[in-house]
């Protein structure tokens, strides 16, 4: 068997060609992924620091710029280890029937990030429910939407799903319709009408424009009382527990077994 002749000035000028584009790309790839996290947290700030830019908008356009950085070092490494930019955009052509079919779930999640942006049904810090999740927005990212729930967990559903089902959005409008039933007996039930109508009326979480409604909506015994009244928003709850409180201590204080109902 003739042997393979072995020169070592050539293997030398490889390893030193080679290793030498090994490590240009490892250092690429290593400064673009600090750049592209530093131009993220740059562009944030920045577009956090315009007037009348949205949190929402903001982070969404922070991922976009990360993504750009990531991609223009992907293309500078290739070019380093000798891959032309070209070649791989004929290939990436060829097979891109293959990865679309392949992605088109995370590409469908995109789109619907896309939509979720231009539309914007939700905002950071908005209350929602979709998808059988309920929680507060904390961020809106190119696939995924993240809410925490009342017991601060976090919860990630790709954008799809959100896009794609009924939504509702309890921080949408400033002021909410808060409406529930209270029992009184017969003998005592205008005074409760009166109680409940001041009570709402001094409330600080209760609106008086337009002013609370209490009025009899069933007779017998116990009377059912309707409350109707409109409070902001994010004094929802608070609302219904102080009223609910109120109605409690009231029918204790005087030995009347009325109580809120839900």
């Amino acid at each position: 068997m003739p042997e393979i002749p072995f020169d070592l000035a050539v293997m030398t000028s490889l390893a030193i060609r080679y290793g030498t584009n090994i490590l240009g790309a490892v250092l690429l790839a290593i400064v673009g992924i600090w750049l592209a996290g530093a131009a993220e947290r740059a562009a944030h700030r920045l577009l956090l620091a315009t007037r009348h830019m949205d949190v929402t908008v903001a982070g969404f356009l922070s991922s976009l710029v990360r993504y750009a950085v990531l991609a223009v070092a992907l293309v500078a490494i290739l070019q380093v280890v000798g891959i032309q930019a070209t070649s791989l955009i004929a290939v990436l052509g060829a097979a891109s029937l293959a990865i679309g079919l392949a992605l088109q779930g995370t590409l469908s999640n995109m789109a619907a990030g896309v939509m979720l942006l231009l539309f914007r049904p939700l905002r950071v810090g908005d209350h929602i429910e979709v998808a059988g999740k309920n929680g507060e927005v904390r961020d809106l990212t190119l696939f995924f939407t993240e809410i925490a729930t009342a017991d601060n967990v976090q919860v990630l559903i790709p954008n799809g799903s959100v896009w794609g089902n009924a939504m509702t959005n309890f921080s949408k409008y400033p002021n909410r319709f808060v409406e529930t039933k209270v029992t009184a007996r017969n003998g005592d039930a205008d005074a409760t009408v009166r109680d409940v109508q001041a009570f709402l009326t001094e409330n600080p979480h209760a609106l008086n424009n337009p002013p609370p409604e209490v009025k009899k909506v069933g007779y017998g015994d116990p009377i059912e009382l309707s409350v109707k009244v409109w409070t902001k928003a994010a004094d929802t709850t608070v609302l219904r527990y102080e009223l609910g409180r109120f109605v409690t201590e009231r029918a204790k204080a005087h030995e009347q077994p009325a109580q809120a109902a839900e």
